[in-house]
């Protein structure tokens, strides 16, 4: 900093060096700091390490770090490895795009983006994701993988009404579906017995 401020003459040169900070797992970071600072940050690395020898299990700088430190509650239970999370699938992208749906009224024929009908708005959704999809709920019913109903996922498309409807499983026994003529994109109770085949796009 003192150096670029020389040749600019915004400030007055101050005599700096680069010190190098030690974060063990994260890596060197060098600081630029007047030299008398040097010692000091010697010091500190130092007793950076010391403290992290003295923590209970601790690792080797540059190993796997653990989730949270020993002792320190994790506040995000639900977004482990938040620096290298794996992205969504496309269920999970295609469930998202019909969920911004929820209330465009049904149309036969209709593959959005603002009326659909059942099979229409499970091919936009999915189309959201990068993935084509057929055009009715017959050829959707033959896509992607079997399905369990034990073992339905968010985002799985079922199949019901003899193979004539389908809509998208979006989670606590819920389907999200265009579901007829006069009615909106909706969420209604999913029973087993309605399932023709359901589906993971895989």
């Amino acid at each position: 900093m003192g150096a670029v401020a020389a040749t600019t003459g915004a400030m007055p040169a101050i005599p700096a060096m680069a010190a190098t900070i030690n974060l063990p797992g994260l890596g060197n970071f060098d600081v630029p700091v007047p030299q008398e600072y040097e010692a000091p940050v010697q010091q500190l690395n130092q007793q950076i390490q010391q403290a992290v020898s003295a923590m209970p299990n601790a690792q080797v700088p540059g190993a796997p770090q653990q989730q949270t430190a020993p002792g320190i509650p994790n506040f995000a239970p639900n977004m482990p490895g938040l620096f290298n999370q794996a992205p969504p699938s496309p269920s999970d992208i295609a469930l998202d795009a019909a969920k911004t749906k929820v209330g465009a009224m049904y149309s036969w024929g209709a593959a959005g983006p603002s009326n659909f009908d059942c099979s229409g708005l499970v091919q936009w959704a999915y189309r959201q994701a990068g993935v084509e999809l057929p055009r009715t709920s017959f050829e959707q019913s033959h896509v992607g993988a079997p399905v369990a109903f034990q073992n339905l996922q968010p985002g799985d498309i079922v199949v019901t009404n003899g193979g004539g409807h389908v809509g998208i499983y979006a989670g606590d026994g819920k389907l999200l579906n265009a579901v007829q003529s006069g009615s909106p994109v909706s969420y209604t109770p999913l029973r087993q017995g309605d399932i023709v085949t359901a589906r993971r796009i895989v």
